[in-house]
Formats: C-alpha cells, sequence, structure tokens
C-alpha cells in the first residue's frame, strides 16, 4: 500500500512551514535515512529524513511552496514491489480540498461528512449542545484554524489572519470565496473578547481601522513571514504572563579591557599567521554571567505551575540578529568553557544562524539570555524575557564616564547592565545578589578563571 510522507512537525510548536526544495525526485529510489526535502521553519532550515524504503511515485507539495500545515500530504512513497504509477496517481491528501471544488455551493449538513479526527473531541459537561456553532472555524488541539489551500494563499497574500475570517464551508473551513468577502471588509469576526474575570486590555486596532488612518497607495503591505510572527506571539505572551521587573548596574570595566587586549595580542597564530582566537566584551559578560549563575543557584531556575526548575548548567542564550527579526543560540554549560571556547563557539553560530542553518538544539532552551546592543551605542535599555527562562541580561555600550574614587573625579569605562527578571521566579533581593555577582565578575575577570 502507498505511503503518504507528511509535513513533519520540527519542533513542538510548529503549525505550518516552507518546503524549500526536493533532494529527491519522482521515480527516484529511497532508504530509510535518506535526506528528501529540506524544510523552512520560522528559524531555520532542517533536513527531512525518509522513515521507509521505496520509491518516490508522486511529490504533491512543489518545492518553493510556503504555508504547509503540518501533517499535511507532501508526497505518496511506493512500497518495494508496488506499481508507482498506481501509487503516483491516487495521493491521500487531506479532505480539506474538497471544500474547494464547488465554492459557490452551499455548506452541507454535518451529517454529511464527518470531522477530522483530530478536530474531535469531548465537549464540557456544562456546555449545552445549543450553544454549538457551525459557522465557526474548526481548530484541532494546536488552535490551529482549517481552511483549504487555495484560502490559505489567498489569506496571505490579503495579509488577512486566518483566525479573523468566518468560514462557510464544511464545518466551518474558510475556503477561497470566504477570504474574497474578508477583503471587502464583509465576514471578518471582531477582535476577541477578554476572559472572564481577566483584568481589561486595550483591545488593538483592527487592520481596517489601521488602513483607514492612510492615503490609498501612500504605503505598501510586507507579509508577516513565520519568524516574526512567532517572535511577536511569544513575547507578546511573556509581556502579558511574565511580570517583569528590571534592576540596572553601572559596571567599570577598565580590568577587562586591559585583559582583553592583552590576551588578543598573545593569541597563537595558525598558519596562515592569523590569531586563532580573537575575544570580544561579550564573550566576557557570557562567561560572566554564566559563574554568576553557579554561585546564585536559585536565579538558574525555570518557572512552571507544577514546580521550579532549578538547572544544574548555564546554558547561556545570546541574540543574535538577523534579516527580519533575531535568534539566540545557546551555549551550553558555559560555566565550564574557556573564554577562547566561548568566543569560538559564537562566532561559529552567529554565521549559521544567519544563514539560518542552526539546528533545534542549538537554540531551544536554555537557563537565561544575554542581548547586547553595546555595538550600536546604545547606553541601557531593558530586554523582553523569553520563556522558559526567569532572567535576561540587556547590555549597553562602554565609554568613558566621570566617576568619583576617594574623593576626586576620575575617567573610567563603565558600561550599564539591565537585568530582567521574572519575579515568579526571581524576587527582587535574589536578583539583585544575581548582578552584583555579574559584577564582580565582570569587574575583576581573573575571578571568573577560579
Amino acid at each position: 500500500m502507498p505511503t503518504n510522507i507528511l509535513m513533519p512537525a520540527l519542533s513542538p510548536t510548529m503549525e505550518k512551514g516552507n518546503l524549500a526544495k526536493w533532494l529527491k525526485k519522482e521515480g527516484d529510489k529511497v532508504k530509510s535515512g535518506d535526506v528528501i526535502a529540506e524544510i523552512e521553519t520560522d528559524k531555520a532550515t532542517m533536513e527531512v529524513e525518509a522513515v521507509d524504503e521505496g520509491t518516490l511515485a508522486r511529490i504533491v507539495v512543489p518545492e518553493g511552496t510556503q504555508d504547509v500545515a503540518v501533517n499535511d500530504v507532501i508526497a505518496v512513497l511506493a512500497g518495494d514491489g508496488e506499481d508507482v504509477k498506481a501509487a503516483g496517481a491516487a495521493p491521500q491528501p487531506k479532505a480539506e480540498a474538497k471544500s474547494e471544488a464547488k465554492p459557490e455551493a452551499k455548506a452541507e449538513a454535518p451529517k454529511q461528512e464527518a470531522p477530522p479526527a483530530a478536530v474531535k473531541a469531548p465537549a464540557p459537561a456544562s456546555a449545552p449542545p445549543a450553544q454549538a456553532k457551525p459557522s465557526a472555524p474548526q481548530a484541532n488541539g494546536h488552535d490551529r484554524t482549517f481552511s483549504s489551500p487555495l484560502a490559505r494563499r489567498l489569506a496571505k497574500e490579503a495579509g488577512i489572519e486566518l483566525a479573523r475570517i468566518n468560514g462557510s464551508g464544511p464545518h466551518g473551513r474558510i475556503i477561497a470565496r470566504d477570504v474574497e468577502e474578508a477583503k471587502s471588509g464583509k465576514g471578518l469576526k471582531a477582535p476577541a473578547a477578554a476572559p472572564a474575570g481577566a483584568p481589561a486590555l486595550a483591545q488593538s486596532m483592527s487592520d481596517k481601522q489601521i488602513l483607514a488612518l492612510f492615503e490609498p497607495g501612500s504605503y505598501e503591505i510586507v507579509p508577516h513571514d513565520g519568524m516574526r510572527r512567532t517572535i511577536a506571539q511569544r513575547l507578546t505572551a511573556s509581556v502579558q504572563t511574565v511580570p517583569h521587573f528590571y534592576l540596572t548596574i553601572d559596571c567599570d570595566i577598565g580590568k577587562l579591557l586591559a585583559a582583553r587586549e592583552e590576551i588578543n595580542a598573545s593569541a597563537p597564530k595558525d598558519k596562515e599567521k592569523k590569531p586563532l582566537y580573537k575575544l570580544s566584551v561579550n564573550d566576557f559578560v557570557i562567561k560572566a554571567m554564566a559563574v554568576a549563575l553557579q554561585r546564585i543557584p536559585d536565579c538558574n531556575v525555570s518557572w512552571t505551575d507544577g514546580g521550579m526548575l532549578k538547572h544544574k548548567h548555564s546554558d547561556i542564550g545570546v541574540a543574535v540578529a538577523m534579516p527580519g527579526g533575531l535568534i539566540t543560540p545557546i551555549i551550553r554549560s558555559a560555566e565550564t568553557k574557556s573564554l577562547s571556547t566561548i568566543s569560538g563557539e559564537m562566532k561559529d553560530f552567529a554565521a549559521r544562524a544567519r544563514a539560518r542553518k542552526l539546528k533545534l538544539e542549538e537554540y531551544q532552551g536554555g537557563t537565561t539570555a544575554i542581548s547586547n546592543l553595546g555595538m550600536y551605542g546604545i547606553k541601557d535599555f531593558t530586554a523582553v524575557i523569553n520563556p522558559p527562562h526567569a532572567t535576561i541580561l540587556a547590555v549597553g555600550t562602554s565609554e568613558e564616564r566621570a566617576v568619583v574614587r576617594g574623593g576626586k573625579i576620575e575617567i573610567a569605562n563603565i558600561m550599564s547592565v539591565t537585568l530582567s527578571c521574572d519575579h515568579r521566579a526571581v524576587d527582587g533581593a535574589l536578583g539583585a545578589e544575581l548582578i552584583g555577582a555579574f559584577k564582580m565578575l565582570i569587574e575583576n575577570p581573573v575571578m571568573m578563571m577560579v
């Protein structure tokens, strides 16, 4: 029997991805473990391996296709001894494509088509049957709105979120006709009301309201890509659910700059007479934060409703800017690594992050993060915590400032840093201990080595 190859979920939060490239073509023999395609997620490009052996009978989703939903059929594999042509002629894509065949037809009664298995869920005992709304788009356990492939493409081109469109297809699926109506402002849902008992929050303006403020032709709409949407969703959730507080302190990095200059000057050379490493101030910051978390272990935690996760190692995420957003590759067990090792890992991570070649395990997780805008001349700022982290350190530029020592005014190289803390996990005094430990280490870099 032919085997459907499905769009894989390459991360716990992935709902869709772009099919960037097919590495096998129709008719090619495929072995288990062969890389058959490249999938672009919001953060990286990843390889997909075959799990069965056979012949690639048909490619259902061509390369370059965007926003392919997880578990959609992307290809059909014929097993050994099966008729490849017959297998390729009868792929089994999702039934939702049927709703696109006759957009003029009225929505059928629910009894004529069973909803997908992923949609079925027992109704709460307290919810009476009369509350059911067949016209509402169905969603699975991941809050995914069901829609036809054509409707998804049209909505993306129009810059309209599917979740705001009322579906008229079978069981509330969104079809092309619904998207066309939404373009004219019809068939759009009102913004969701806040849950009962939740604090009142100002509703954001709708797309239509925003567009009405500007003269037609004075702007262009650039659709959000997957990375920008993910950043928006995660950080919006962070500021709405994580109680932030901030601690700022000034650090005298005169000794650090002197040590950095001396270390770089004495770095060993390769065959081409180039230094094997060149430390940056950020490398010292990573190391200092890693050691500080070991000295104040109650800050090296993650909040969960079931209990506090106390981490044994300091896994430091470092924000790297890339076109369209940012990503935080993680230096694992940074407290155990030398400055030169940290420097080498960061250079490798930064290069591969900008090429979207990082692996999932290289940027997921971590126990804290560092965001450094010093190279842009920013004196100080506050950063948003990226759950499951309980802290993030925002690093500003170093500059010469006048300081008073022993009653005299002197010039010192001062760098301001701000620690954002999740008050559920890290209290004020505890956060002060952590940033104080960081200050001591960054001002006396030799202490990082003991």
